[in-house]
């Protein structure tokens, strides 16, 4: 391809993210979690992270996270422990009870996709399951 034509597909590619956004965030709408809430919570799903990590994942500034932080922590659904590795260091992870509400909260959101396959063909389905590898690859490759 050429870089006239990558920049086409790099402009489709940014703006059907963008919609897909306000579709996921559209879904969250009726759940008890925020985007954002929900968003960090699955950050914090694989291990225990910085705040500063946090932030720089969701694109928001330190202040953010830790209002974000201190909201999830006074719910019951994170908490502030020291780091393993540096005493100095401290990390947010999850409860027990931010694991079920993160567990519901994408159990939700899977089931609305879930549903909204079933309008797609079986050709669309395939096809958007042989993408996704791809774009897991590029969104590493786009990874600071």
């Amino acid at each position: 391809m050429s870089n006239i034509e990558n920049l086409e597909l790099a402009g489709s590619y940014r703006e059907i993210l963008r919609q897909a956004l306000y579709v996921v965030r559209s879904i969250d709408a009726d759940g008890e979690l925020s985007t954002a809430q929900t968003s960090t919570l699955n950050m914090l799903a694989a291990a225990p992270q910085r705040i500063s990590l946090i932030a720089r994942n969701a694109g928001i500034r330190v202040p953010s996270a830790t209002e974000q932080v201190t909201k999830l922590a006074t719910a019951g659904l994170v908490e502030r422990v020291p780091s393993n590795t540096d005493f100095r260091v401290v990390e947010v992870r999850l409860t027990t009870k931010g694991r079920q509400a993160l567990d519901a909260a994408n159990l939700r959101r899977n089931k609305t996709m879930a549903q909204a396959f079933e309008s797609l063909s079986a050709h669309e389905l395939e096809s958007i399951k042989l993408a996704i590898p791809a774009i897991e690859k590029l969104n590493e490759a786009l990874s600071p």
